[in-house]
């Protein structure tokens, strides 16, 4: 690798972790209290997809430890936004669906964050946005892999 790739590389990704703090900061400001943005990110999830998901399939799905969705979960559950039952077809999975309660919940949370994520699209302009990110989406696809 040369030094140039390499530069540009740690640039790259010093961009995308600074950008990422700060995102992470002013959501943490914006969303309602006592939500947090891995509170946030499973319900919207649970919002977008159909049916129920199991803890373990929301972990690999948000790239968490089981125990870190669990611990999520739990207190999604005690808030009352999200129901847990038993896998009626094996007893030792959960079967996690959103509730009504964390649906209005997620609302909430999108009109709490939408004016600071649509103002920073604005200054950006829709058209900057719209060319990163197929960049960001190949990115994340490769990271993943």
């Amino acid at each position: 690798m040369s030094d140039s790739t390499n530069t540009l590389a740690i640039s790259l990704f010093s961009e995308i972790l600074t950008a990422d703090l700060l995102l992470r900061n002013r959501l943490s400001r914006v969303l309602p209290k006592g939500m947090e943005i891995s509170h946030f990110s499973v319900l919207n999830h649970l919002v977008v997809v159909t049916g129920e998901r199991s803890p373990a399939q929301l972990a690999q799905t948000f790239h968490v430890t089981r125990g870190a969705m669990t611990n999520t979960l739990n207190k999604l559950e005690t808030a009352g936004y999200v129901h847990i039952r038993p896998d009626w077809d094996d007893a030792r999975r959960k079967m996690v669906a959103i509730s009504p309660a964390g649906r209005q919940a997620r609302a909430l949370a999108i009109d709490a964050i939408a004016p600071m994520i649509n103002r920073v699209v604005e200054e950006l302009g829709a058209d900057r946005v719209r060319a990163v990110l197929p960049v960001l989406r190949d990115l994340r696809g490769r990271l993943e892999s």
